[in-house]
């Protein structure tokens, strides 16, 4: 997960990028497969064959050639499409290459996070559709697939990707409407980290003070200073003794991620 916020803040930083080169997705390669590959080299093309449930992906030395031809798309022809399309087909592509022996999935995510950001589709970065593909695992899976049993029609996952964006753009609205303080209450603008720090909580329920510090690589006074503004707008609550004490999502706030979730 931490991997995966990294890969985040990366793509953030880098959204203006103009052109992206082989070596840019060597770095967010490195950053969200470190530690965690199977197989292979973090931040390398992959030099064996693999295979992917029924996919079998082009030989490794094929991959160079063949990611080349896709950079070069993005650059320079991608503009002329929009991002919504762009963004999915870039994802397409990428998993079918499968250019890295491992980590695949997180990063081709990220690309097409990636080229939504750098086409201004979202200026603020408060949104990620790796939660819509994540609920689903098969499904995500299936209409990959499905585009090499139709010869290579996009259709059917232009479709399936673009309703994974309005999902979760709907998701991200409702969230806000849940997360505003009272009218008379100062205005709470999140950031990155204190994003992560509800995310946390959201996902893992009560966690001690310690537990979020090494989860979101502050100090001590590094997690007050993100807590104290939660806390003070109701989002969180603080449970227990200064030493052994926890942090909970607010009632309220655990409440709209619940109804975010029902069909």
């Amino acid at each position: 997960m931490l991997n995966y916020f990294a890969g985040l803040r990366y793509v953030e930083k880098h959204a203006g990028l103009k052109t992206v080169r082989h070596e840019d997705l060597f770095e967010l390669h490195r950053i969200v497969a470190a530690r965690v590959m199977d197989q292979g080299e973090a931040g390398r093309y992959r030099t064996i064959r693999v295979r992917v449930g029924p996919h079998v992906p082009p030989p490794p030395e094929e991959v160079s050639g063949l990611m080349f031809e896709l950079l070069e798309w993005w650059n320079r022809d991608a503009c002329r499409l929009s991002p919504i399309l762009t963004s999915a087909i870039l994802h397409y592509r990428f998993e079918a290459i499968h250019p890295f022996a491992d980590g695949n999935g997180r990063t081709g995510r990220a690309l097409a996070l990636w080229e939504l950001y750098r086409r201004g589709f979202d200026t603020h970065h408060i949104f990620s559709t790796d939660e819509f593909y994540w609920e689903d695992r098969p499904r995500y899976y299936q209409a990959l697939q499905a585009v090499r049993e139709a010869g290579d029609d996009l259709t059917a996952w232009l479709e399936y990707a673009a309703e994974g964006l309005e999902l979760t753009l709907d998701r991200v609205w409702k969230r806000i409407r849940k997360y505003e303080t009272r009218s008379a209450a100062p205005k709470l603008v999140l950031r990155p980290r204190q994003e992560q720090f509800l995310q946390f909580l959201r996902d893992r329920g009560p966690l001690r003070p310690a537990e979020l510090w090494e989860a979101l690589g502050v100090s001590r006074q590094g997690l007050l200073l993100l807590a104290r503004p939660l806390v003070e707008a109701g989002l969180v609550e603080r449970e227990g003794t200064r030493k052994s004490g926890c942090y909970r999502l607010a009632r309220h706030a655990l409440t709209a991620h619940t109804e975010d979730h029902q069909p």
